[in-house]
């Protein structure tokens, strides 16, 4: 398999933390966001929406990274990653739209913004980031993974924007729920960290 991918992208970061986490080997390609070469032709053809990551496996070509995790799952028929029963498999993919969603637009958003210099109203992001982290709060008060009693890809499409809030201008000092949940992914063997953004570094997205 091979992984195109970014070190500060965190949908980059979640393909890359799920083939660690599940000891893939693969090879991972950078793609040099700040030389514009997500939107070159020859990346194009693997995804026409300029953006990472991608999955190329032996010619199978996988975009988006809610979909990586997805076909990764299920190639491997990791069941205890992805259930196969429905009822197991709707509340994964609820979370999947929470992080393609409200994370999206809120924390990720948020860092963005810092990051890499786009042109969100701040407070409005960071607000929406503070509404998800109370629900999240709620959700996970009591309880270890937002899925069942493991770890799922829920969880794995979730960790990378909100263990990087803070670079958002996002506060997580007061879930400490969310706080708790975000150090027992970061325990699991294979874990791969998601790098910390250097003081006054910008790219273009």
């Amino acid at each position: 398999m091979k992984l195109y991918h970014h070190p500060l992208s965190g949908h980059a970061h979640r393909a890359r933390l799920f083939l660690s986490l599940l000891g893939v080997p693969h090879e991972a390609v950078e793609v040099d966001l700040k030389a514009g070469a997500h939107k070159r032709p020859e990346f194009l053809a693997l995804n026409p929406f300029g953006q990472v990551p991608v999955l190329d496996d032996d010619g199978t070509v996988v975009s988006d990274s809610n979909a990586i995790l997805v076909y990764v799952a299920r190639k491997l028929g990791r069941t205890d990653w992805l259930p196969s029963d429905p009822q197991g498999e709707a509340a994964v993919q609820r979370w999947l739209s929470v992080a393609a969603g409200e994370l999206a637009y809120g924390p990720a958003a948020a860092r963005l913004v810092t990051v890499f210099g786009a042109k969100f109203n701040p407070e409005e992001v960071i607000g929406r980031a503070h509404t998800l982290l109370g629900r999240l709060e709620a959700h996970l008060t009591g309880r270890d993974w937002l899925v069942g009693e493991r770890p799922t890809i829920a969880d794995v499409a979730l960790y990378s924007y909100l263990a990087r809030a803070p670079e958002g201008n996002v506060d997580l000092s007061g879930y400490p729920a969310v706080n708790a949940y975000l150090r027992r992914i970061e325990t699991l063997p294979g874990f791969v960290p998601f790098v910390q953004t250097p003081a006054g570094l910008t790219a273009a997205a």
